[in-house]
């Protein structure tokens, strides 16, 4: 298990490298160009200096997340391969400069979607929430100003550019359903993963977060079966998953612990963070105890430890706690709690193995 720590680089995050350092464990920098409109290629000299950088801290730089895909992609439209070629030159890019894992999701339009970004908890912090009535009464527009005016930071998966198209783009989606979608990631697939593999490169795809339609748009990431689906369009070692047990395991009918069982070993990249699930099917993001959420944390951390995962971890979201500013969801203060707690798992579980710990 090869603990890392997401980051959104020099002056987009209230974290510095210099304070991850600080939490026992991490050995790599999860990272990317956010500056970079979506579809553009990722030159070479912008790369290097973003991983030089991060190496120059003593991280390493392996994986991506995340190169995300262009619209055009997802909907299928003319202007598809174009942007397919840029992400191919990308991938190229990315592996001559030791990248091993690109980490994409294949959602239409919204990518993680929340009602509110800072809900009150019982215990005084606040964290990421979904409320699932809301939602279905609410208008994207509003939405999005919602989330927009939540940071000064960047969002990923909510450029400003995309949400300015966002009537247009729920237009284009009228025609788009599930069975559409997935030809078009096929499509998609069969195209990069020939270069993915020359490149020495996992493609490793997020799923919805929600797993469930939003808004009338078609979501395919959602469960097992898809990760399964997903598998049947290739075998190929450079077609796997990201393993998250929060987004997955919202939707309670995902047993996380029996799904890292059968998928764990197509996952060079897994999110762990748990989430607290209400009787009306909506949710808020807990602490990573298993027993502040409804995802069986310590269950999925044994698998890893059965399976002897040899993969990129990191913690995901955490709560806002000790009065800290920062990104909705990305402090540093809890996420560094939830290290020390999957490390603490991995520690007694390996250990119980005759074996010595290895983060």
């Amino acid at each position: 298990m090869n603990i890392t720590f997401r980051w959104y680089g020099r002056g987009n995050d209230s974290v510095t490298l210099e304070q991850i350092r600080q939490i026992p464990g991490v050995k790599g920098i999860v990272w990317a160009l956010h500056q970079k409109p979506v579809g553009d290629v990722w030159e070479k000299e912008e790369i290097l200096e973003e991983v030089e950088y991060i190496r120059s801290h003593g991280f390493h730089a392996d994986v991506v997340e995340s190169v995300n895909v262009h619209e055009s992609i997802k909907l299928g439209n003319e202007d598809r391969d174009r942007y397919i070629e840029n992400y191919k030159e990308t991938i190229r890019n990315l592996g001559e400069a030791g990248v091993k894992v690109i980490c994409y999701n294949f959602m239409p339009i919204f990518d993680w979607t929340r009602t509110a970004l800072y809900e009150p908890l019982e215990d005084g912090s606040t964290a990421l929430y979904f409320d699932k009535e809301k939602i279905e009464s609410l208008d994207p527009e509003e939405l999005v100003s919602t989330v927009a005016s939540a940071s000064d930071l960047t969002l990923p998966g909510w450029e400003p550019e995309k949400m300015a198209r966002i009537k247009e783009l729920f237009e284009a989606y009228r025609e788009i359903d599930e069975d559409k979608l997935w030809e078009h990631l096929a499509y998609f697939l069969e195209e990069i993963l020939p270069v993915a593999e020359q490149a020495g490169i996992r493609m490793a795809i997020h799923p919805d977060d929600p797993p469930w339609s939003i808004f009338g748009l078609p979501r395919i990431m959602t469960g097992g079966e898809s990760w399964k689906k997903l598998r049947e369009i290739s075998d190929s070692p450079s077609n796997g998953i990201t393993f998250c047990t929060g987004s997955m395991g919202a939707n309670p009918d995902n047993d996380m612990v029996e799904l890292a069982k059968d998928y764990l070993a197509h996952s060079p990249f897994s999110h762990v963070r748990n989430v607290r699930i209400f009787e009306n099917g909506s949710f808020i993001e807990s602490s990573h105890l298993t027993s502040d959420g409804s995802v069986d944390i310590n269950g999925v951390i044994r698998q890893f430890a059965d399976q002897d995962y040899e993969g990129y971890v990191r913690p995901d979201h955490g709560r806002h706690i000790w009065g800290e500013e920062c990104r909705p969801g990305y402090g540093l203060y809890d996420r560094a709690l939830g290290i020390m707690y999957l490390l603490g798992l991995w520690d007694a579980y390996t250990s119980g193995k005759g074996e010595k710990a290895s983060w």
